[in-house]
């Protein structure tokens, strides 16, 4: 397959493009890849695809296979968990023969049709509903549509019980809205053209052209972007500045759109604050002087956080994630040694209690909260061996009642069959690094394929989820397994900060050790072992092959960000200002030498690779198309071996892939083939 993969493979023209930094050059032959819709980019990527299509073309039994599987464990009729959105409760819903989901009302027993994404995707290769929102009297709804993949929205209004659209339309915007109170007036955001970051806040009231809209708010340094939002009890609009490491909020009234706006806290460096407004005042969470967060009060808009009342202590064992406030409560969600918690703050009495899971692994978070004056609390669960469940607690008495549980259409599926646990990997400066595994009982681990996967960025937790599509791999004997590697939060805020900036190598040593103690403990056969990671996480899987390929047998890198230096040095491309917080700006000598030392594409040698699949979208905004594509034509350049190389670019996708359900099982189907095939496993 690799011999007969290696005769038609594209060989990539080179033109020397000399980039010089600090008076140190590189070289970099492939730059010309960054020549949007030019017939030499456009031709490249066509023989690339060619190649990948090739190789999936002789697969495609055990693709279609793969794909049957998943339609046959999953309901084509999946229904989703209920929400409550402005006092109406809806869900969504696919149809057997749909590619999209419809969203119903739920009144009285009854479903009544809300929103049907077939009908707006229809003549469109690609189509995604970004957000929707109903206006506060639930007479119209605003939502946000991308036809192209670049996450680029237009707000379109339609009236609910005529179903016929108003004349407005606002285009170019990043698929946000909220509504002010008087049914009329909406805030939205704009992008920069260039950059995408959403820099701009407009109020627009309907029946008026965009032209004519008010700029409420505009952010002139790069680092931040823009949100907008509602407090819970419908009193504030807020403005939301932020940046990796700082925070600013900004308060409108809800009530009267004519008042400016009041700055809450003004932005400090490295204070990240949340507000969350409540009848008796503010709730706040805060790392002021709190590393893993603390939540404090005041009546009034605070004049600093010190003079806060605190409500809820630092805890260097516990990281503070989120806070919402009803009228009664607060509900808090926690984690404590990786593991997530809800608490419920009685406001009254001050008393605490705890939302738990008696699990080695497993995900609870709260379900769609918006009633300010609700007696309960709803919040989801689920693990690596068990389906989505959400549930419904009275707030007075604690009782508990199942409201939905998602199920298999594969009656012979039991979570029972399937075992998940924790282990705990030695990094290498002596720090326990946490996996989460799952695997079918009855599985060999010492003899078994394994497939893990990382992320490591930006302070994101992978969630230890259940995956339906995944049972086919461990159907076949496979172990999948996560890494909870430092640039994560899952220890807490130090476990992120230990893993970014002139710390994230660490990132990527946690993921050589974590495979390593996977094979030499006996959780999987070491020369089986496969590894997945996208975007960030694609950063991961370039930076980990570099350095360790003998490691691994083959790689998933999806949509990946492998040209960090060029990318961060280039201030025009999308987003990267904004990451300066994140990676360390390359235009400071000591961070430019840093991120030299890692980044994928700048570290390719000459040496064996093992089998990779790297997939892109053309239409990325994230991670531009080209990164993925110098990466393979430099890979091809130096390698010294035969193995599979395969780059799939969708035409008509963005950074998370093509549309569609079946477009989403059928690219998880080619990246299951991918490894099987290499396993003799069909």
């Amino acid at each position: 397959m690799a011999n007969a993969q290696q005769s038609v493979e594209p060989k990539a023209k080179k033109i020397q493009k000399e980039l010089t930094t600090h008076q140190h050059t590189r070289i970099d032959n492939y730059f010309w890849m960054n020549e949007r819709d030019s017939k030499d980019v456009l031709d490249y990527i066509g023989e690339e695809n060619k190649v990948s299509a090739s190789f999936f073309d002789q697969h495609k039994k055990l693709i279609n296979g793969l794909v049957k599987e998943f339609d046959k464990r999953i309901n084509p009729n999946e229904i989703y968990p209920p929400y409550e959105t402005n006092g109406v409760r809806y869900q969504e819903t696919y149809a057997e023969g749909d590619d999209y989901m419809k969203t119903y009302i739920l009144e009285n027993g009854k479903k009544k049709l809300f929103i049907d994404e077939n009908v707006r995707a229809k003549g469109h290769s690609y189509y995604a509903l970004g957000n929707w929102m109903p206006s506060p009297n639930n007479q119209l709804v605003a939502f946000c549509e991308d036809f192209i993949g670049r996450r680029n929205y237009t707000i379109r209004f339609r009236n609910y019980s005529e179903n016929t659209f108003l004349a407005d339309q606002l285009e170019g915007t990043d698929g946000t809205i909220e509504w002010a109170n008087d049914n009329k007036t909406v805030y939205y955001l704009k992008k920069d053209p260039q950059t995408l970051r959403s820099f701009q806040v407009y109020r627009h009231v309907l029946g008026t052209n965009q032209s004519e809209d008010a700029l409420i708010y505009e952010e002139t340094d790069e680092r931040f972007e823009v949100a907008v939002g509602k407090s819970i009890n419908n009193k504030y609009l807020f403005i939301f500045i932020s940046s990796s490491t700082t925070t600013e909020v900004l308060l409108l009234d809800a009530d009267n759109t004519s008042l400016p706006y009041q700055v809450f806290l003004k932005r400090e460096q490295g204070h990240e604050y949340s507000v969350h407004a409540h009848t008796d005042g503010f709730y706040i969470l805060t790392n002021k002087d709190a590393e893993n967060k603390k939540v404090v009060f005041s009546q009034t808009i605070p004049a600093s956080i010190e003079a806060c009342e605190v409500i809820i202590p630092h805890s260097k064992d516990r990281l503070l994630e989120s806070v919402e406030a009803i009228h009664s409560h607060l509900f808090v969600e926690e984690r404590s040694n990786g593991l997530e918690q809800i608490r419920l703050l009685n406001l009254k009495t001050r008393q605490s209690e705890y939302i738990k899971i008696d699990e080695e692994t497993y995900t609870i978070g709260l379900w769609e909260t918006d009633n300010y004056l609700a007696n309960t609390i709803e919040y989801r669960y689920n693990s690596m061996t068990t389906p989505t469940s959400v549930f419904k607690q009275d707030l007075t008495t604690g009782k508990k009642e199942l409201i939905f549980q998602y199920e298999l259409l594969d009656k012979t599926f039991h979570s029972a069959d399937y075992e998940s646990k924790r282990i705990w990997a030695t990094a290498n400066d002596g720090t326990k690094i946490p996996i989460s595994l799952v695997y079918k009982k009855g599985t060999k681990l010492s003899e078994a394929p394994c497939l893990l996967y990382g992320y490591g960025s930006y302070g994101y937790t992978l969630p230890d989820v259940f995956s339906a599509t995944r049972l086919s791999l461990l159907n076949r004997g496979f172990v999948y397994a996560q890494a909870h590697i430092r640039g994560e939060k899952y220890m807490g805020e130090q476990w992120y900060q230990e893993g970014k900036f002139l710390a994230k190598r660490n990132t990527f040593t946690d993921f050589i050790n974590a495979a390593e103690y996977l094979g030499m403990q006996g959780y999987c056969n070491p020369e089986k072992l496969y590894i997945n990671g996208g975007s960030a996480g694609g950063l991961l899987m370039g930076a980990v092959v570099n350095a360790a390929p003998y490691l691994f047998k083959g790689v998933i890198a999806d949509v990946p960000f492998v040209d960090v230096v060029s990318t961060m040095l280039d201030e025009t491309i999308p987003l990267t200002v904004g990451e300066y917080e994140e990676w360390g700006n390359p235009n400071d000598e000591e961070y430019y030498y840093y991120m030299l030392s890692y980044s994928p594409y700048d570290n390719v040698k000459r040496m064996d690779y093992p089998n990779l699949f790297i997939t892109t979208g053309y239409h990325d905004s994230q991670v531009q198309y080209w990164e993925p594509l110098k990466w393979i034509a430099k890979i091809r350049e130096y390698r010294t071996n035969k193995n599979l190389l395969l780059l799939d670019c969708n035409m008509d996708a963005g950074h998370g892939g093509g549309s569609g359900r079946s477009t989403e099982r059928y690219e998880i189907a080619k990246s299951f083939a991918f490894i099987l095939s290499l396993e003799n496993i069909h």
